[in-house]
């Protein structure tokens, strides 16, 4: 009996990843540094357009992170001090620091054992007179059973958030995560599913009013160059 070499494969290999397209990111990393459109430039618009309509939905608005992005969906709907949101324990903490952030309350519902999304029947006894929202994680890119969720938010006219960091690209019942709910929060962390070259997010929304909300809450409540809303 031998005894082979055991070979070990990294979990996550972004120098592999990137290997193919290594010349088209130089090229664009080039151009960008003789524009210097580093900030909210004519590439971010191009990336906004297309991802809302990858994701079916009307409106993309880019951010920094998946944390800010999700943070920034809560503050455009107004989500605040002494509300609850209803969101899982079986996450990554940036889904219940982005609800700490803007002064609500994180409230924890348990899992399905199969699918480790949030357990619709363990939903509406988390809500209470206080409760604004609820946002449902799509985990390791499986979606969460969205059709009791959002008929249980539609029933206590409570808003549904998606926390859809690990989603990039999933389908629920033949419809793009991202544009089940009120709104959606991406992350492109370079080890996500659709990773930058550093960090980013995206909001996903339908709300034009939203849209340009959370726009305004990016740049300082910037509507136009030097003039903020505070």
């Amino acid at each position: 009996m031998t005894t082979g070499a055991i070979t070990q494969i990294p979990f996550v290999d972004l120098a592999a990843q990137h290997a193919p397209i290594a010349a088209e990111l130089e090229a664009i990393f080039r151009a960008s540094i003789t524009k210097t459109d580093f900030i909210l430039g004519k590439a971010v618009s191009q990336f906004e357009e297309a991802f809302a309509t990858y994701c079916d939905a009307p409106y993309a608005v880019g951010i920094d992170n998946g944390t800010a992005a999700l943070e920034m969906l809560l503050r455009a709907y107004d989500i605040g001090p002494g509300d609850e949101v209803i969101t899982v324990a079986n996450t990554f903490i940036a889904t219940v620091l982005a609800i700490s952030s803007v002064g609500a309350t994180p409230v924890l519902v348990d899992i399905d054992p199969v699918s480790y999304n949030m357990d619709p029947t363990k939903l509406e006894a988390a809500i209470t007179e206080r409760t604004r929202g609820i946002v449902a994680v799509h985990l390791y890119g499986q979606p969460a059973d969205m059709d009791p969720i959002l008929a249980i938010g539609r029933k206590h006219k409570l808003l549904v958030m998606e926390d859809a960091a690990q989603a990039h690209g999933a389908y629920y019942k033949g419809k793009r995560c991202g544009a089940l709910g009120d709104g959606a929060a991406f992350s492109f962390y370079p080890a996500k599913n659709l990773g930058a070259c550093g960090d980013g997010g995206a909001v996903v929304v339908k709300d034009a009013a939203i849209a340009e909300r959370i726009k305004m809450l990016r740049n300082y409540g910037q509507r136009e160059k030097y003039h903020h809303v505070t």
